[in-house]
């Protein structure tokens, strides 16, 4: 039997697409950005769907946080709330333009010297051992919040 090779549809590590065009929302335009410094997840998580991140403007972030059902790790750092969620959940889905999306960066976890620049400050953790905030729900009071119809599709 010859087994094929599919490409994976998930975007490669380290890449991250910043989202900041014009949409019917609050929120200000964002300058083209990378990613957060860093976010240095708190032990002890379970982190086996791996984690991207979701940056929503901080204006937004309060009113999300409320409306979920259970979040996890949400960081802060220069007007944007960063909302932890597993690997890929981008795949499929057309996140809102004011929303900065970044993938697979495994340097999050990793602990940043004591006299280093000072990041994004975790303003929420999560109620139990997972670091994730369920993606769907995070996708559709983000598309509620910026006025943006949701979007997917069953191709990647």
């Amino acid at each position: 039997m010859d087994l094929q090779r599919t490409r994976d549809p998930r975007p490669s590590a380290a890449t991250a697409r910043d989202r900041s065009g014009t949409s019917n929302t609050a929120c200000p335009p964002r300058r083209r950005r990378s990613g957060p410094a860093s976010l240095p997840l708190p032990a002890g998580l379970r982190t086996g769907l791996g984690h991207d991140a979701v940056g929503t403007c901080a204006e937004h972030g309060e009113r999300i946080l409320s409306s979920l059902p259970r979040a996890g790790c949400v960081f802060a750092d220069e007007g944007l709330w960063w909302w932890i969620v597993p690997s890929g959940s981008d795949i499929g889905v057309a996140w809102p333009d004011s929303t900065h999306y970044v993938s697979g960066d495994p340097s999050w976890t990793r602990p940043r010297p004591a006299d280093g620049p000072t990041g994004p400050r975790l303003i929420h953790g999560p109620d139990g051992d997972s670091p994730y905030t369920a993606p769907i729900p995070l996708y559709f009071l983000v598309c509620r919040l910026t006025g943006v119809p949701p979007r997917w599709s069953l191709a990647p």
